[in-house]
């Protein structure tokens, strides 16, 4: 008895052979899957020879990845550069530049018009738009570079935001080399903070700082002395807390 299939799965059947015999094509050059079945590469992206491809991947456009790359599982990439030894995990980019051996993610996102320099660290849940990030920067998690220029060197703590939008304009700040910046900083573009200089965490910087500088931008903290107790607050949270239990 003849089985006939419809004209979607016979579709279906032909992109699956097509993007096997895509992928196998890289293999054959060197290029490493986790599962030739499991990843999306267009024609025309390029891959050096030892790179890993891992499941659910999805890299199109012009995309170019150098030699000993990780591109990890879930990862989706698109008219990217990226350099030899980059580690990719569960991170999106687009249409951006990655250096040599610099990590991104997990759930990264580096956005249009980004270059990344050489040995640096988009952490998790970083977010990198139309920025220049500098080499050996590190930007480890929780924190969005927006219309900036990182220098290279420069420390970003858990936190800091490059507030970038004043509602109407987009606008640029600068970092220079060495700079640190501590957690839970605004950097309220547009500022320049000079090479060497330090954001104290919790600041908002809403003006320039020189190089080498210290920016403290805090109110001195106070403690109540039994506050919670005086509004009868204490004990009725600990009751809660111990009913839940």
């Amino acid at each position: 008895m003849a089985i006939f299939k419809s004209e979607i799965e016979q579709e279906y059947e032909a992109k699956t052979q097509r993007r096997r015999r895509l992928n196998l094509a890289f293999a054959e050059k060197g290029v490493v899957f986790f599962d030739l079945d499991q990843a999306l590469v267009e024609e025309g992206v390029r891959i050096g020879a030892g790179t890993y491809i891992g499941p659910a991947a999805i890299i199109t456009g012009r995309t170019a990845i150098g030699e000993n790359c990780v591109i990890g599982q879930g990862c989706r990439i698109d008219n990217c550069e990226i350099a030899d030894g980059v580690e990719l995990d569960h991170s999106v980019l687009k249409d951006s530049k990655i250096g040599e051996k610099t990590t991104v993610g997990p759930f990264a996102y580096v956005r249009p018009g980004s270059v990344v320099g050489r040995r640096c660290r988009i952490g998790d849940f970083v977010e990198v738009k139309n920025s220049q990030i500098g080499d050996d920067t590190k930007v480890s998690h929780l924190s969005y570079i927006g219309d900036s220029e990182l220098g290279a060197g420069v420390n970003v703590g858990c936190g800091v935001v490059f507030v970038n939008y004043d509602g109407a304009e987009k606008h640029r700040s600068t970092v220079g080399d060495g700079a640190f910046i501590g957690c839970n900083a605004n950097i309220v573009s547009p500022v320049s903070i000079g090479a060497g200089s330090y954001i104290a965490a919790g600041g908002t910087v809403t003006r320039d700082v020189p190089p080498g500088a210290l920016f403290v931008a805090r109110d001195k903290g106070r403690n109540i002395e039994g506050w919670a107790g005086r509004r009868g607050l204490l004990g009725s949270r600990l009751e809660k807390q111990g009913g839940q239990e």
